[in-house]
């Protein structure tokens, strides 16, 4: 008994130290967060990573994507109500750039846009196709926009407009000019406006963008080929033309490949992928503000994994495929509690 009493106190007394040193977060950030939860280790479509993405009337939907760098990428349109179950919507998609697009839902319709094909293979390259649907199996080619044809941009909808920030002319084959870091917005997807040439941030690629505080966020990313970059700064406007550093570096590593959502108030970086020496992630991070980082860690959580879809879907995170080493099929998901960030 006395020396049960002595570990309480001596807990107590740690926990005290901790407190006062490192503040009450230290406590906090101990304990772990919801597990994540496998819905499916094998959903109905191939292995694939760099597919678009979309939630749309009440399902999780997944377009194209990557198998290897020497096939052509498939054009096939996946949605599923619950993760577990897919349903093959169309198996050869008009479009045929595939391969790392910016997709999003805008006005009521899904949108698919830019994008690679053929990977190395002859007859690759990118594109500024701007198609959209509003059954995934019928699709309409809206455009070609006045932005560059281009891959790996990020796409979000901020004042009633949809916005192209960055991406990179070429995949493989670039140079140093390839990566851009231009905004370009729509209100209908055909008529696009040069919002600012050059952005604050740095030209970049494989970055993410979300939309919080009434502010568009940029982050992370850089270029893969031919000189390998990665970033962990981020970026935020007001209006999408005048950019303000919020952090240079983040607490999150420098990464291309991540994933990320808006999920419970708070910006997400899911995972992604470094090199020197390459390296998948499997970390989750979180912000409200994009300068104060917090790692959620779970006791269960999926494979560290790069270019897997992301979701918020039926008040959870999700995330589907990506590059596990092998590719994946799985389905992920989580919940956190409403409360779970009260007092944090």
């Amino acid at each position: 008994m006395i020396f049960r009493r002595q570990s309480v106190l001596a807990v107590l007394m740690m926990s005290l130290v901790l407190v006062a040193i490192f503040g009450p977060a230290s406590l906090s950030a101990q304990t772990p967060g919801p597990d994540w939860v496998k819905v499916t280790a094998n959903a109905g479509w191939r292995a694939r990573d760099s597919s678009g993405e979309v939630v749309y009337k009440g399902r999780l939907w997944l377009f194209g994507g990557w198998y290897d760098s020497f096939q052509v990428p498939p054009r096939d349109v996946w949605s599923s109500a619950d993760g577990k179950e897919w349903t093959l919507v169309e198996q050869e998609a008009p479009w045929k750039y595939s391969d790392l697009p910016m997709t999003l839902t805008f006005g009521n319709r899904m949108w698919f846009m830019g994008g690679w094909t053929n990977g190395r293979l002859p007859g690759h390259g990118a594109t500024n196709e701007v198609w959209l649907s509003t059954d995934g199996k019928s699709w309409d080619l809206a455009t070609k926009a006045k932005w560059s044809p281009r891959i790996a941009a990020t796409v979000v909808e901020f004042k009633g407009r949809m916005w192209v920030l960055g991406g990179t002319e070429n995949y493989y084959f670039g140079d140093e000019k390839s990566p851009q870091n231009d905004v370009w917005s729509s209100a209908d997807g055909k008529e696009w406006t040069l919002e600012t040439e050059g952005a604050g941030w740095s030209p970049r690629a494989y970055h993410q963008a979300a939309v919080l505080n009434d502010k568009i966020y940029v982050f992370g990313g850089g270029n893969y080929v031919p000189q390998y970059s990665a970033l962990n700064d981020v970026w935020s406007s007001a209006d999408g033309k005048t950019w303000e550093r919020v952090t240079e570096h983040a607490e999150w590593s420098p990464r291309l490949w991540f994933s990320s959502v808006v999920y419970r108030d708070r910006m997400w970086v899911l995972g992604g992928w470094s090199n020197n020496p390459s390296k998948n992630w499997g970390d989750v991070w979180y912000s409200r503000d994009g300068r104060d980082w917090q790692q959620l860690k779970s006791n269960v959580v999926w494979k560290e994994r790069h270019e897997h879809s992301a979701y918020v879907f039926q008040d959870k995170l999700w995330i589907a495929g990506g590059h596990a080493q092998p590719l994946s099929n799985e389905v992920w998901s989580l919940e956190l509690p409403k409360d779970f960030f009260q007092g944090k």
